[in-house]
């Protein structure tokens, strides 16, 4: 398989391979009833690694406009991101100074988990969400939204009609633009002179030290360490004076930006960008084992699996997760014995899990139809999930946390 032509940040043609899950649906291609009878798209999912600026990316781009005019993950349905959420925007209030005379905007806003708390605060604030049925939601909750992709363009067009922003959100949204000198084009046009941005996005040392290879999927166009974003900014008239990183999503980080100059670069940037070289992230030999490691999670759930089914056991899975789907289409024909698959989301409730079409119930059919074991594919949610699952394990049931080894909880 050929390499990207160029890396889509610095435009080098030197790249490595890090990771090949072969051929994969759609992570978020939920699939009706109706739709199983019909062929279903499978794409390379790989990851390589730019060797000039060492940013990691998939090889095969997959249109926006395809993954995200529908979309199937409302982030109202996890308590952990509205509680996030929360935090989040009260300590940017304050941290900021924001009022009723501020802008805020929020990259890819979701149902406006987020946004709503601004709008409760009476700060005006605006998101930007291209999924029409998400959007919708938003604004049935209050949030004014524009369903449009975010970019230069549309970023300038905002900026004409309303004034700069005084701070600019993205959660989770930044590795999903394939254009990423677009994307930060457009946070550099719309934000103020003296603005913040703020963006969080899982980190990709976590990725790679704790083997979390099924958080890459289509979607997931980049897997961002700090070192390859430090120019990427600069090529747009940013800077990065503060990083932190955080548990959720498995480990990401939250990133704090503003013109250059405006803020004195603090030194949690130049710590994690020192760790990140002691680690090698700058180097070749780092990304060497992933794949090994990957091939090791596969081979003991399979043999798991296995030996569940040869003993009479029954296992399903809990959470109909992007990140679900690319592990049990990596593990591929044994994962097709499952059960069913809990979520606890209404949206997905009689649907079908993209390539091994599993059925998709209501969380509380965990604890009725009791299955022996629960593969957790959100295992980001672990604590959440068992906490709200106690009648399951309480009737006996255990989970399965396939990685970074198998645990059986």
């Amino acid at each position: 398989m050929s390499t990207p032509l160029k890396c889509r940040s610095c435009g080098s043609e030197d790249l490595k391979e890090v990771i090949d899950l072969g051929q994969q649906p759609l992570a978020n291609n939920l699939l009706r009833t109706q739709d199983l009878s019909q062929d279903e798209p499978k794409f390379p999912l790989d990851v390589w690694v730019c060797q000039q600026c060492w940013l990691m990316q998939i090889s095969h781009i997959i249109p926006p406009v395809k993954l995200f005019s529908e979309y199937v993950y409302f982030s109202s349905f996890s308590d952990q991101m509205l509680a996030h959420a929360r935090q989040a925007v009260g300590r940017y209030v304050e941290e900021f100074g924001l009022g009723k005379d501020s802008f805020v905007v929020e990259v890819a806003s979701n149902d406006g988990y987020l946004l709503k708390n601004f709008v409760g605060a009476s700060i005006p604030c605006l998101g930007f969400e291209p999924a029409s049925n998400i959007a919708q939601v938003a604004r049935k909750n209050g949030v004014e939204t524009r369903g449009e992709f975010f970019g230069r363009d549309s970023a300038s067009a905002l900026a004409d009609e309303r004034g700069g922003a005084d701070l600019i959100l993205g959660n989770n949204v930044f590795a999903h633009a394939p254009e990423p000198n677009d994307f930060v084009g457009g946070l550099a046009a719309l934000l103020k002179p003296g603005g913040r941005i703020v963006l969080e996005f899982p980190y990709g040392v976590e990725m790679i030290e704790k083997v979390e290879f099924d958080t890459i999927y289509h979607e997931h166009v980049f897997y961002f360490t700090l070192l390859p974003l430090l120019p990427l900014f600069q090529r747009h008239g940013l800077e990065i004076y503060h990083v932190e990183h955080l548990p959720i999503h498995g480990g990401s980080l939250r990133i704090f930006a503003a013109r250059s100059g405006v803020e004195d670069v603090r030194d949690s940037v130049r710590e994690l960008s020192a760790r990140e070289s002691e680690l090698g992230v700058n180097s070749p030999s780092y990304y060497e084992r992933f794949s090994e490691h990957a091939a090791k999670v596969k081979a003991d759930l399979i043999a798991f699996l296995k030996e569940q089914r040869s003993l009479g056991k029954e296992v399903a899975a809990y959470g109909a997760s992007a990140k679900g789907s690319t592990l049990l289409n990596y593990v591929g024909s044994p994962a097709a014995d499952l059960k069913f698959m809990a979520d606890r989301s209404t949206y997905k409730h009689g649907l079908h899990s993209p390539g091994l079409h599993i059925e998709i119930v209501p969380a509380e059919e965990l604890a009725q139809r009791k299955p022996d074991y629960a593969i957790l594919l959100v295992w980001n949610f672990a604590q959440e999930v068992m906490k709200q699952q106690s009648e399951y394990s309480s009737q006996g049931g255990k989970f399965v946390i396939p990685l970074p080894r198998l645990q059986v909880v």
